[in-house]
């Protein structure tokens, strides 16, 4: 049965998406059968594994409606054994939609029961908002990787978004848990990016991942032409980094 894996923080800009596509290619290089589900309706994690987000028929907002099924929202990538469920803007609509039905939080996660033998891993790319669509990906997953940028604001909003994971826990999924915390876009040169990783590391210790995600250009280059950075420059520092972000993954979950 395939673990599922939701990648979130309210806050925009700490490396969601990025840590989404890379960590799903990595997964899928070393063999892993990987379901990346896009639920940000900007849809750059559709858009980063190349696919013309203006050409999708189905995708994340129709499986929240329950008017296709998973299986039928899938779609094949480029990346070796990693398949995609797209968004597309229109799923910005879904909370309004979905604000009447009933158990509106668990409709990802009932959709996902027909998917989830298929696949190793399933890793959802979360909205930059505590909304509805991220409530669903939270309800569905077993547990959330939460990425934190190297900067001034970077535990500004982890408590909010740890207190919501609480009540999740509570109301929702009792079994979600903290797969752990990402430092991201991590530069050694600056005294900040050391400040903040001595800071969290002291306060959530060995929730945070030993695997830094260091500030790398061709990590930002990649999604521009709609490639993992494995594919993109498997020899970069931000490949490397992903690489043993999956391993460390791999070892936590034998």
């Amino acid at each position: 049965m395939g673990k599922i894996i939701a990648i979130a923080n309210q806050k925009g800009g700490v490396g969601k998406t990025t840590t989404t596509v890379n960590l799903a290619a990595a997964l899928g290089v070393l063999e892993k059968k990987v379901l990346l589900i896009d639920a940000d309706p900007q849809a750059n994690a559709s858009s980063g594994l190349g696919i013309d987000v203006d050409s999708i028929e189905y995708g994340t907002y129709e499986i929240l409606e329950h008017t296709i099924t998973a299986k039928d929202a899938i779609i094949a990538t480029s990346s070796p054994n990693v398949d995609l469920i797209p968004a597309h803007i229109d799923l910005v609509a879904i909370e309004i939609e979905l604000v009447d039905k009933e158990n509106r939080e668990y409709m990802l996660r009932e959709s996902l029961k027909d998917v989830r033998d298929d696949y190793d891993y399933i890793l959802i790319d979360c909205a930059p908002s505590l909304g509805l669509i991220t409530l669903n990906a939270l309800s569905a997953a077993d547990s959330v990787i939460i990425p934190i940028q190297c900067e001034y604001f970077a535990l500004e909003g982890l408590g909010k978004l740890l207190n919501t994971i609480k009540s999740i826990q509570k109301i929702h999924n009792a079994d979600l848990d903290i797969e752990g915390l990402l430092l991201t876009m991590f530069d050694s040169r600056l005294r900040l990016s050391n400040q903040v990783v001595e800071e969290v590391t002291k306060h959530f210790q060995n929730m945070v991942f030993k695997t830094i995600i260091q500030r790398n250009v061709r990590l930002s280059e990649a999604p521009s032409y709609g490639e993992s950075i494995i594919s993109y420059d498997a020899t970069s520092k931000g490949a490397v980094n992903y690489i043993n972000l999956a391993h460390e993954i791999l070892k936590k979950n034998k």
